[in-house]
This record gives structure tokens, sequence and C-alpha cells, in this order.
């Protein structure tokens, strides 16, 4: 039975998710023009849907959103709020008749008909399953259309992560997204990436850089309107411009290799996060949520029905040098399949006999 998703506990005014999914076939890749009508409908959908798109990495063969699914307002959407919403979809044709339909209904007094019609709409709003699911059909007809296929694009249903709302969890989660580039060696810098969020922030999209100041606002523990744009973007650049450690004998430069942060790792015990994202993890995709120990234990105790025999859900990431890095529940499957592999290469040292690493 397909287990349901982790959801934001009680009504929160944001809550933030990592989604990712892959193309079905490894080797059907997503060219330039592609990834732009990806980004395209990316923002189209964050209008019609009430959401924001806090950043992003589009990829060959996958993409990485990071989400903020604010609470349903309590005040309903008027007709033109609405009109306006479903009139931002391109290629729609359907938007000039949604407004003459509901134009008509009030017109001749059949507000049940307009409500249901607006219903129809609304379902769709403020919501992660939602968006998720929308753009990436809406991308499917698109892409099949222009490259003259047919059939599902995915690989599976998306995956998605609960990211707390404050404290270094989103800038982190945030950052690890926006190097996706990096890691790949498809750059050495995500500045020059433009189907990232910090790349298009770096372009001056306005968009891309609010959101980023609502990561800088999250990590501070401030409201976003207390920091300039500027700010915010001086302070997430630190994760990407600052020098990261270096392992002896060898010269950094973009992502860390998996021997590069064993030797960090053997050497001090543990790495920064700003390092540590440079790293292959499976706890932003594979996990089930992302934050303080605090958070994620007030997480499993909403979730005490679904696990009735989990003892706690607090587990600490793996080598990081973090007192605020923890996920929900151990992953199955080693989440840095990186260490071990470095262990080999280098003296066959197992991973629970590296030096300071804390158990999972």
């Amino acid at each position: 039975m397909r287990q349901g998703r982790i959801k934001a506990p009680g009504d929160p005014a944001h809550a933030f998710y990592h989604g990712i999914n892959r193309i079905t076939d490894r080797l059907c890749q997503l060219a330039p023009a592609d990834k732009d009508m990806f980004v395209q409908y990316m923002r189209e959908y964050e209008i019609y849907c009430g959401v924001r798109l806090v950043t992003f990495n589009v990829m060959d063969d996958h993409f990485h959103i990071v989400l903020d699914v604010p609470r349903k307002p309590d005040t309903p959407l008027t007709d033109d709020e609405l009109l306006s919403r479903v009139e931002s979809l391109s290629g729609s044709g359907g938007r000039k008749r949604t407004r003459q339909l509901l134009t008509q209904f009030r017109l001749l007094g059949l507000n049940e008909a307009a409500e249901a019609l607006r219903e129809r709409h609304l379902v769709r709003m403020w919501s992660l399953s939602e968006y998720m699911k929308a753009l990436e059909q809406r991308f499917t007809q698109w892409f099949n259309k222009a490259h003259d296929r047919s059939g599902t694009l995915w690989k599976s249903r998306f995956k998605s992560v609960l990211v707390e709302s404050e404290g270094e969890a989103l800038a982190t989660v945030a950052a690890y997204v926006d190097i996706n580039a990096v890691r790949a060696k498809c750059k050495e810098d995500p500045t020059h990436y433009r189907w990232c969020g910090y790349g298009q922030a770096i372009l001056g999209d306005a968009r891309a850089q609010e959101g980023l100041r609502v990561v800088i606002a999250a990590e501070q523990r401030v409201e976003p309107q207390s920091l300039s744009v500027s700010q915010a973007m001086d302070q997430y650049r630190r994760w990407f411009d600052e020098p990261g450690e270096q392992a002896e004998g060898t010269e950094q430069t973009g992502a860390l290799t998996p021997e590069q942060a064993m030797e960090i790792i053997r050497r001090d015990g543990t790495i920064a996060p700003k390092d540590y994202v440079k790293l292959s993890l499976r706890y932003f995709s594979d996990g089930l949520a992302v934050g303080s120990q605090i958070f994620i234990n007030e997480l499993l105790e909403v979730l005490r029905p679904r696990w009735r025999n989990r003892r706690d859900g607090a587990k600490r990431m793996l080598g990081v040098r973090s007192d605020n890095l923890y996920v929900l529940g151990k992953l199955r499957r080693d989440p840095i399949g990186w260490l071990n592999k470095a262990g080999r290469a280098g003296a066959g040292t197992k991973r629970a006999n590296v030096t300071g690493l804390p158990s999972g």
C-alpha cells in the first residue's frame, strides 16, 4: 500500500517542502529549450496555485523544487482574483472560456454553477500535491508534442521532504538544491547555471531573489521584510563563495569528491554544512522530514498513530558539523553511500570506525 506524504502538522501559515522527480528514460534528456519551458511552467503554476517557488534546479534528467505552501486564506478569492490566476497559464484554451462562463453565470444569477466552476480551480490551490501534479502533467504534454513522443515522462510519483520553516534546515536544503549542477560537475559555480534559483537571482530575477530572501529570513528567524534583497543575497552567497575546507594534499574546486570529504571527516570528525551540501545525500530526497531535533520529535508525536512502535524520530545526519540538522527516522539504505565508497577507496575503513561520526 502506498504511504501517504508527510505534511506539516496543524495549520501553519507556511509549510516548506523539497520536491524531486526524475525522467523515466535516462536516454531522454532535457535540452536548454526544454529547461526554459519547465522554468516557465514552474512560474506560471506558482501564480495559479498560490504557492511560492523558494528555489529550484532543473537538470538534464531530473528536477528539484523547494516550495513554500501557505495556509489557505480565510477570505475567499474574488472572481477577478481567481480569473487572474487562471489567465496566468499560457497555452490553455480554457482561460478565456472560464472568464466568459463565470461572467455569464453571475449575470444570469446561476450562483451554484458559478461556485462549482470556481471550486474546480480552488481545489488545485495552496497544495503541494496539486502544484506538482499540474506542473508535471502540463510539461509532459508540451514535451511529448515538441519531441513527437507519447506516454509518461516521469519515472514515478514525485518524492517530497518536509523542511522546518525556520532555522538552518531550509537554508541547507536550498543550498543543496542550488549547487546541484556543481555536484554533477556541469559547472564550477552555481552562478553560471541559469536553470537554478540562485543563478536566476544573480541574473536579476526578482522572484528568485525574493525566494532566497525567504530562505535567509528563515535561517535568521526574522521576517523577510526586515532584510533587503541585497543583504539576503550577500548572506546566501556565503554558501558558495566562502572557501571550503580542504583535505591535505588536495586542491579543492567546486564539488568535493568522496575521498576529499572522507579525509576532512577523518581529520576533524565532521564536515561543515556549506561543504556537506556539495556531496550527494539521500537525506534531502529520500528522508521524510528535515529540521531541528525538537521539530522532528514534535512531528513524530503527531504521527504516532501511524508509527506506533517508533521510540524516537530525530536522527542526526551523519558527518555534518551541526546541532540543528536531523531527519525523521532512519533510512533503510545508507544515506551517505559516498562515505562507504570513500572508505573502501582509501584504507578500507568501515563507516563505523570513522572517528567522530555520530551514530545514525
